[in-house]
């Protein structure tokens, strides 16, 4: 009993820190250190420690003299891990438009009408809408594997420091982005589907890629 609550505990502590890594929440450099992360958490350091390991498995953390940091990626490690994520999520759409039921287009149906009423200064919430959308795109598929492929490959979400900088005419071709999307999954179209994911993650990173690095 007592190693399946310490498997439940790691497990809680390392969705939490990988979500702040890649959510942006925790910024690239940004140290790590184990008993710091315990008291925040309220956990024994055994989860942490735990936790840190897989992170650093993915290449999500690296070490430091004191504990370890977030990972601080090249421009060229962006656009590599970006290009995977484009193939591997167009390619999830693709089989979406060709597997999802009733309850996955109305779900991707809600997200986005919900998206459709936020504030630009709602970045918390575009955030989580955004996610929200994706992985609704994702689990439509129906390929557990292909999902985890997607997951491990992504090291970069669009973020609250993305909103931020985000002008509005940029949120709202977000939008019109995903309105292709949707009804091209709605309409059983997969190659319009995974064209649309493929032309809408290409256009989001570029966004990011001047953002993070300032690239023209």
């Amino acid at each position: 009993m007592a190693n399946t609550q310490n498997r439940g505990r790691s497990q809680v502590v390392y969705e939490h820190l990988r979500g702040a890594i890649v959510s942006g929440a925790l910024r690239p450099n940004e140290p790590l250190v184990e008993a710091e992360i315990s008291e925040r958490l309220n956990v024994s350091r055994t989860p942490v420690r735990e936790s840190l390991q897989r992170l650093a498995t993915e290449e999500l953390i690296v070490p430091r003299r004191r504990g370890w940091a977030v990972r601080e990626y090249s421009p060229q490690d962006a656009q590599n891990l970006a290009e995977i994520r484009v193939a591997l999520e167009g390619y999830a759409a693709f089989l979406a438009a060709e597997r999802a039921e009733s309850a996955d287009i109305e779900r991707l149906q809600t997200i986005h009408e919900t998206r459709l009423t936020l504030n630009p200064d709602q970045e918390d919430e575009r955030v989580r809408t955004n996610l929200a959308f994706h992985n609704a795109v994702i689990e439509a598929a129906n390929n557990p594997s292909l999902h985890g492929a997607i997951r491990a490959s992504t090291r970069f979400y669009f973020n609250r420091p993305i909103a931020h900088e985000t002008p509005e005419v940029l949120m709202r071709q977000g939008n019109k982005d995903h309105a292709v999307i949707l009804q091209a999954i709605r309409s059983r179209k997969p190659k319009e589907a995974e064209e649309a994911m493929r032309h809408h993650l290409n256009r989001t990173y570029k966004m990011m890629e001047r953002i993070n690095f300032g690239t023209p």
